[in-house]
């Protein structure tokens, strides 16, 4: 299935988008150690954003296909740009924090459905990507 998304710059570095199915929008904005203001997400930062967004997704569709309550559930992922050129993403450690009544023998299916995220698969495999869950809600 393709997807339109087209883009048109705003200038001061910033890039506005749209999702053709939807007309939702958003914006991009260089971050402050590349030249821009930081005043919302970067590029890179959505691939970060991506990446959590899409592991959720799938875990949520899991639960709720098995009939399991993720109410709560968050996740926390830190962007790290690597320092030497090439410019590039070079780390995004992701911590899960899901509910505690998850039942032992559902909780490998969930985390198994995160790590095949289409967005985890498409990522360059030098990028690090620890992933940590917790059962700790």
């Amino acid at each position: 299935m393709a997807v339109e998304i087209t883009g048109r710059y705003l200038g001061a570095l910033r890039v506005e988008m749209t999702h053709g199915p939807s007309g939702a929008t958003l914006q991009t904005v260089a971050p402050t150690d590349n030249q821009g203001d930081g005043s919302c997400f970067s590029p890179t930062d959505l691939v970060a954003a991506a990446l959590g967004s899409c592991m959720m997704t799938l875990m949520g569709i899991v639960a709720q296909r098995d009939g399991l309550d993720l109410s709560g559930a968050h996740f926390r992922i830190v962007k790290h740009m690597q320092t030497t050129s090439p410019r590039r993403v070079a780390s995004l450690p992701i911590t899960f924090h899901l509910p505690g009544h998850i039942p032992a023998e559902a909780r490998p299916k969930l985390e198994r459905a995160a790590l095949t995220c289409p967005v985890h698969y498409s990522l360059h495999p030098d990028i690090e990507s620890k992933v940590e869950f917790l059962y700790d809600l």
